[in-house]
């Protein structure tokens, strides 16, 4: 209402000023009509009784004297000029008439002569102050061109402007009055007829899905307000069956998500260690004299693997998605070179800058990131591929170390390179396209990083870079 009221008077109050503004033109066009026609009526009366012949050139003696008096009874300036507008006679006291003085402009003339009232209006803007001067031609009794008169005209909007402001000075008067008035009604509403609408407003800030939402008991004076709280109650009612459904929801996603990477966890121990028991059948010769030794280093592999499994079921037994860090001082090249052994591919092969890097981690989460890299390297060659390579390396790169995964396979796509990382993203037919996500977590456990560098159709390149933490 405020506004409609600030609107209103804005636009009546610029009709107004455009209406005065009107009407003083208008006045002005006139008033400046009005004594042009009471001037040449003297003028012709002028020449009616004078003993001049009527020429031009006699029209300087004609109005010798009358042109002061014609001045003072019309009240205004009158000048006389020739028909090529050079100035023969003014009213005005310090005017002579001489050649220097400015003649009419060409353009004037011509629109003069062209008019069909011999007649045209000349308005100017001086300082500020809008000029008329009217021009139009003196004829003998025939209605033959004598001459051209000239009659200037300063606009005084005083009279106007006067009336302007006082009208804007009531118009503002009756308006701020109003305003007090809807300013008064406004707060009067606010505050006691749509009160109810704060109860409402706290309620609905307090609302939250994950608890007992209270419902409004209120009846207000406005039917709106009392639909506006059936319909905050409804939703109430609404958002706690949502809410239920929602945490139910919530459980069973959180549980089918946990079982895939449980799942996925448990199987990535289970291929090393069947690689393992494949390998110790076809190559276990009882009569070697390293058997002994052979035995030890099959029995760790599969305790090592038989350790993650267990530490992956204990795990989902406390509802957490991985086993949680037992870091231990141990040496990074030693549990990378030993991890490899699982693998029977003759392909794969090791190396290193030196023997020794140490730093603290879990050993149980590096063997995973190692098996898994390799084993997805060993799965992105094809089995009809001639020449097979695998190289794993161990670099210590200032205050990290470097683990690089290098193969020949078939190499990453490039619409798959911005995917490789998300969770249940995978390339192959099989397999749920955890491992990736899961290694990736781990390394920025340890604020470490991983990349990958492929060419399709020529290999990947994984490489892993981990703190060198001793403490």
């Amino acid at each position: 209402m405020i506004v409609l009221i600030v609107v209103a008077s804005f636009l009546l109050a610029s009709i107004s000023i455009i209406q005065f503004k009107t009407e003083a033109k208008e006045y002005h066009q006139e008033r400046l009509e009005r004594k042009e026609n009471a001037v040449k009526e003297h003028i012709n009366y002028v020449l009616a009784t004078t003993t001049y012949p009527l020429k031009t050139q006699n029209l300087d003696l004609i109005f010798k004297d009358k042109i002061h008096e014609l001045a003072q009874i019309h009240k205004i300036e009158i000048n006389i000029y020739s028909l090529d507008g050079k100035l023969l006679k003014s009213s005005k006291e310090s005017f002579a008439v001489d050649k220097i003085a400015p003649p009419i402009p060409e353009y004037i003339l011509k629109l003069v002569r062209s008019s069909i009232e011999k007649r045209f209006v000349d308005i100017k803007t001086i300082d500020g102050v809008k000029n008329r001067s009217s021009y139009s031609l003196i004829k003998d009794e025939k209605f033959k061109p004598l001459g051209i008169l000239n009659l200037p005209y300063l606009e005084d909007d005083g009279y106007y402007d006067n009336e302007l402001n006082t009208f804007l000075i009531r118009l503002s008067q009756v308006y701020s009055f109003m305003l007090i008035v809807a300013f008064a009604l406004a707060y009067f509403l606010s505050t006691y007829i749509t009160k109810s609408l704060k109860t409402i407003s706290d309620r609905l800030e307090e609302t939250n899905l994950d608890q007992k939402n209270e419902k409004i008991v209120l009846e207000a004076n406005s039917k709106e307000v009392n639909f506006l709280i059936r319909a905050y109650n409804g939703m109430v009612d609404k958002l706690e069956t949502s809410a239920i459904k929602l945490a139910q929801s919530e459980r069973e996603e959180a549980w089918r998500e946990m079982a895939k990477q449980v799942a996925h966890e448990i199987k990535n121990p289970l291929t090393p260690m069947r690689l393992t028991v494949q390998s110790f059948q076809r190559k276990f010769d009882p009569n070697d004299p390293d058997v002994k030794q052979k035995m030890n280093d099959y029995s760790e592999t599969l305790i090592q693997q038989i350790d993650t499994m267990t530490a992956v079921a204990s795990a989902f037994s406390n509802f957490a998605s991985m086993p949680a860090q037992q870091n231990e001082t141990l040496n990074v090249v030693e549990v990378v070179e030993l991890a490899l052994d699982i693998f029977n591919e003759d392909y794969i092969s090791f190396e290193k800058e030196e023997e020794e890097i140490i730093s603290k981690m879990d050993r149980t989460q590096l063997i995973r990131v190692i098996t898994n890299l390799v084993k997805n390297a060993t799965q992105a060659i094809s089995e009809s591929q001639f020449q097979k390579s695998i190289v794993v390396s161990v670099k210590r790169r200032n205050n990290n170390v470097e683990i690089a995964v290098k193969d020949n396979g078939i190499g990453i796509q490039k619409q798959d390179i911005g995917r490789i990382f998300e969770p249940k993203f995978t390339t192959k037919t099989s397999g749920m396209g955890l491992g990736l996500g899961i290694i990736k977590n781990i390394i920025e456990n340890y604020k470490g990083t991983i990349t990958f560098e492929s060419t399709y159709g020529k290999g990947t390149t994984f490489r892993v870079s981990l703190p060198i933490t001793n403490s």
